[in-house]
């Protein structure tokens, strides 16, 4: 049975999708005769008050740190925002690693300003002032390799989200081999902790799909 792999975005907060785990408990998403595997929600270090790691400094070397840290086998990975390009980056370097995707709201590397996002980074520097610096020069681009993703995709997208906005979301769907796009109206960019109900039926359905 796959295990939940569950990825934050840039607030890095381990808690972000214990929401949507919470009541995706005892409800079999990944094996719709039993329950789904256990979770492993991933704080990024130095964000969010954790500790950081020295090793760090840039998001290709927090992916290796990732991957030091995988649970065992297969997993459907839940990400966010950042975590989103770090998932897809899992599915293309480690194919066997991930059963299924659930992206919501992120850039997926993309150039999400040539597709209308807003800014984030003073927003995220104003609340998050002691992050690590690298992840505001980050500029990762899978553009050129999203048709290599094997793994089938969940795209949950927000249609009132700045900072990664509905065309974001369209154009992963046009770019990757298997993948659907479903819309939470009306959500800001942290709708799948705040509109948990909702983010957990939309991932139920689609992990236990056949």
């Amino acid at each position: 049975m796959p295990s939940l792999l569950c990825l934050p975005g840039a607030s890095g907060r381990a808690a972000f999708w214990a929401p949507v785990t919470a009541r995706l408990a005892g409800q079999g998403p990944a094996d719709r005769t039993g329950d789904p595997g256990p979770a492993t929600l991933v704080g990024w270090p130095g964000f969010a008050g954790e500790p950081p790691d020295p090793s760090i400094g840039s998001l290709d070397q927090l992916f290796v740190w990732l991957l030091a840290r995988l649970p065992p086998g297969e997993s459907d990975v839940l990400a966010q925002s950042m975590g989103g390009v770090l998932a897809l980056r899992l599915a293309l370097e480690r194919p066997e690693r991930v059963r299924r995707l659930v992206l919501t709201a992120t850039s997926g590397g993309l150039d999400v300003a040539s597709l209308g996002a807003a800014d984030w980074r003073p927003e995220h520097h104003a609340a998050q002032p002691d992050a690590p610096p690298w992840f505001i020069r980050d500029r990762t681009d899978l553009s050129a390799r999203l048709g290599e993703v094997r793994a089938r995709t969940l795209l949950l997208w927000s249609d009132a989200d700045p900072f990664s906005p509905l065309a974001v979301g369209r154009t992963l769907q046009a770019r990757l081999p298997d993948a659907r796009l479903e819309v939470i109206p009306g959500g800001d960019h942290s709708f799948a902790e705040n509109r948990a109900d909702e983010v957990a039926a939309a991932v139920r359905r689609f992990l236990g799909a056949p």
